[in-house]
Formats: C-alpha cells, sequence, structure tokens
C-alpha cells in the first residue's frame, strides 16, 4: 500500500484500489461516482466476480487523499473491511468517472 504525503502538492495521482466487505448491491459503485464527482475526480469503479468492487481514480492529490478517507469511512456504501490500494502518477486516461459493467 503505498502512502501519498499528506501535504497539497497539486500533482495529479492515480489511485487503483480493491475494496472488499458488503459492497455489491448495496449502492456502493454509485456511492463512489458521486463521491468521485463531488472531488473533481476522473476514473471507474467495477464489481469484481469474487464480491469486491475495482477503483480507478485519478485528481489532485488532496482530493485523492480525501477519496481514501471517504472509502474508509462510514459515509461509504455497505460496509468496507478493507482497502487495497496503489498511488501512482496520473496518465489521464478518463474524460469523467463512471461505472463499468
Amino acid at each position: 500500500m503505498a502512502e501519498l504525503p499528506t501535504g497539497d502538492s497539486g500533482e495529479w495521482v492515480r489511485l487503483t484500489a480493491r475494496v472488499d466487505g458488503v459492497v455489491q448491491a448495496v449502492g456502493f459503485r454509485y456511492g463512489t461516482v458521486r463521491k468521485a464527482a463531488e472531488l473533481g475526480l476522473t476514473g471507474t469503479v467495477t464489481n469484481n466476480d469474487d464480491g469486491s468492487v475495482a477503483i480507478a481514480a485519478e485528481g489532485p492529490q488532496p482530493a485523492v487523499l480525501e477519496f481514501r478517507r471517504w472509502l474508509r469511512s462510514p459515509a461509504a456504501p455497505g460496509r468496507v473491511a478493507s482497502v487495497d490500494e496503489v498511488v501512482s502518477r496520473a496518465t489521464g486516461g478518463f474524460s469523467d468517472f463512471r461505472v463499468v459493467y
């Protein structure tokens, strides 16, 4: 799990995450889209066959930090048991944030 500095570098970063718990059939993907839009992030969220949810999110470092906090908070839909994540440089490959089926 990569850690981002807590300061505001203004750099765009990518969060690639796998979220486990009760996160399917509870509105988790749509809640994730709403939160990402609120924070100005781009990317995708999709259900995995094993019951987890995969997220790729890009945006300014402070917004991605807030998104990471939200994923682990009681405000996220369902019950998140764990979040495995990797943080890297953004690629700019997304134009919006959407659910992938």
